[in-house]
């Protein structure tokens, strides 16, 4: 139920503006306006946030992070957990209190994964006191940030960075049922604040979780499709080897085929045999990519800050496709070798 709204640049005379004033569009009481506006019905909750990479040092310890100015509903909206400690306030946020939530790499790039709360970290060499830390990712749902230091939106704004912008306003609609509501209730809210009468001209986005799953799987669809292409092709070539292979062995076998026919073997016993051999090549060579595939999933997952891992499946369906490739591309060289006449075998030298 999140939707979250984000500047844009629109377009004049079919030029968009300049970047610089694409991310101004948003200001802090943009969000005060959903939360205070009688007309919206949908939303439960909303933050707004502003922020950048800066660095955070502690003591002679630095680490170049994530510094990003929140208000105290982010917790909720964003669905952040806390480890220890507490979030930021509606005191602060008045105050431009220079306190600072710390996330749990943060936490472990300074302090050794050590006690942090109390302490005092500069930001930009301005000193800020910890109250609080986040859970890791993995507990703390989608949208937690290992590396990040959340502060104060108005001390962020004033300052850290000196702007009266945000860079984004996120709301929590009262269920997912109500988002696309929700959506609509705030577009025609902000075409009116903004002075727009053409939602194509809107300097502002909304996206909903639905909106950016879409997105997802349509970049991974692309990529799904270019990767089976470039496996496709690898798999022709391969194939390709592996027929050249079995014909060179016909050739270089034909005296023996010739014997084995003379003998009594059977066209089935040709092509039986020349199959099990092409499909021994694949497999060798399926069991290669398998063993080299482990290896690199092994070295990704110790040296890389990435979880690499093969499945039951994946293996099984290399084996099954080294097959099928042994079977498609020796068919060919095993039927030539079937249909050798003995006689003329025999002779051939």
């Amino acid at each position: 139920n999140l939707v979250t709204i984000s500047p844009r640049a629109p377009q004049i005379s079919g030029q968009a503006r300049r970047a610089r004033e694409a991310i101004t569009t948003l200001t802090y009481e943009d969000a005060l306006a959903i939360r205070e506006s009688p007309t919206i019905t949908t939303v439960s909750k909303v933050t707004a946030e502003s922020g950048s990479y800066l660095q955070v040092t502690y003591g002679s310890q630095n680490t170049n992070t994530q510094v990003s100015g929140v208000t105290p509903e982010y917790l909720e909206v964003r669905n952040v957990s806390l480890e220890a400690g507490s979030f930021i306030n509606q005191g602060h946020f008045d105050t431009l209190a220079k306190v600072a939530v710390l996330g749990p790499q943060v936490v472990e790039d300074l302090f050794g994964g050590g006690e942090a709360i109390g302490k005092t970290v500069k930001i930009n060499r301005i000193p800020f006191r910890i109250i609080g830390t986040t859970k890791s990712e993995e507990e703390a749902g989608f949208f937690g940030q290992e590396n990040v230091v959340y502060i104060p939106l108005t001390t962020a704004q004033k300052i850290i960075f000196g702007v009266d912008y945000v860079q984004s306003i996120s709301i929590q609609a009262k269920s997912e049922e109500q988002v696309d509501w929700a959506i609509s209730e705030i577009q025609t809210l902000f075409l009116a604040r903004h002075g727009i009468s053409d939602p194509d001209q809107a300097d502002f986005s909304i996206s909903s979780q639905a909106t950016i799953l879409e997105m997802a799987t349509q970049v991974t669809g692309i990529f799904t499709a270019l990767l089976s292409g470039i496996a496709g092709i690898s798999l022709l070539v391969g194939g390709i080897g592996i027929m050249n292979v079995m014909l060179m062995s016909v050739i270089e076998r034909t005296h023996e085929i010739g014997l084995r026919k003379a003998v009594g073997a059977k066209r089935s016993d040709i092509i039986y045999q020349f199959l099990v051999e092409a499909i021994v090549l694949t497999i060798l060579g399926g069991l290669g990519g398998i063993i080299l595939g482990t290896i690199l999933c092994f070295a990704i997952s110790a040296f890389a800050d990435l979880s690499a891992y093969l499945t039951l499946n994946a293996i099984v369906l290399g084996c099954g496709v080294s097959v099928a490739i042994g079977i498609a591309f020796g068919w060919y060289p095993a039927q030539r070798a079937a249909k050798l006449n003995p006689i003329e075998a025999l002779r051939y030298e």
